[in-house]
């Protein structure tokens, strides 16, 4: 022992007693640490994407686009729009607008211009593409930026719309015209032959029904906006002049317009199928 050391007074274990020491600890399972978040949400969005492609019926080759197709541009470090869905929703509009555009044509032979136009402007409205967007879960494997899904985004009918029409504008692109009539033919084909509402929808009505009494045209305008801001709802009235000024509610600003000349109507006794009383 060295001059001024502290001598060691730990008794020394048997050799045997030792091993058994060494080997206990090899055998002792290692704790997993837990995963980080950023890979929890990576293998949860995939399951959703992986489920969402179950859904509708097509394989994506290119993984990369699909997660394209996803992503809100609240999830994007920086803001980089082009990595966010937004062309690709712009693409998807185009191709939705024709392929439904060719569907009515074919399956309504004797419809008129407007009669086409009127059932087109239907089915890809804001509200008909969200519904659409429901009926698949889109929302689940929609990328959102924290605020924006803290904020309600998954049911946000704006972003419902978009990510469905992003969608379609990406199996275009992955895999041809084809395809994406494939798809569109699946999610629309029943809504195209059974409108869920009237062609001739009551502010339509309305119009014409006032001037054919030499009447203005109606108008409306917000009452209020009530309710949580992803989920809001409206109160709008429509005004004419020379009547009483009637109210509609619902949870856009084109449904409630909507509500409030079906009241109007319904108030003069309008019946909805005939706009000259």
């Amino acid at each position: 022992m060295r001059r001024g050391a502290t001598p060691d007074t730990t008794p020394d274990l048997p050799k045997a007693a030792k091993q058994d020491n060494d080997r206990a600890a090899a055998a002792a399972p290692t704790a997993k640490k837990p995963a980080a978040p950023a890979k929890r949400s990576a293998r949860k969005r995939g399951a959703a994407a992986s489920a969402l492609e179950k859904t509708i019926g097509y394989k994506f080759k290119d993984r990369d686009l699909l997660e394209r197709s996803l992503t809100h541009i609240s999830a994007i470090a920086g803001g980089n729009r082009g990595n966010s869905y937004q062309r690709l929703e712009f693409l998807g509009d185009h191709v939705l607008g024709l392929i439904i555009s060719d569907m009515l044509f074919r399956s309504f032979p004797k419809a008129d211009e407007g009669e086409l136009s009127r059932r087109l402007a239907d089915l890809v409205r804001r509200e008909a593409c969200a519904d659409v967007a429901r009926a698949i879960e889109l929302g689940a494997a929609l990328r959102l930026g924290a605020s924006e899904a803290n904020a309600g985004g998954r049911m946000r009918i704006a972003i419902l719309a978009d990510v469905c029409e992003s969608l379609v504008g990406a199996v275009y692109v992955d895999g041809g015209y084809d395809a994406a009539v494939k798809l569109v033919g699946q999610l629309w084909g029943e809504r195209m032959r059974t409108p869920v509402r009237p062609l001739r929808d009551p502010k339509t009505i309305l119009q014409e029904w006032a001037q054919a009494r030499g009447l203005p045209t109606p108008t409306y305008r917000e009452v209020a906006r009530t309710g949580p801001q992803h989920d809001p709802v409206f109160r709008v009235a429509v005004v004419l002049p020379g009547k009483e000024s009637v109210e509609g509610v619902d949870r856009s600003k084109r449904a409630a317009e909507q509500a409030a000349a079906a009241a109007m109507l319904k108030r003069e006794g309008v019946k909805a199928e005939r706009a000259d009383g």
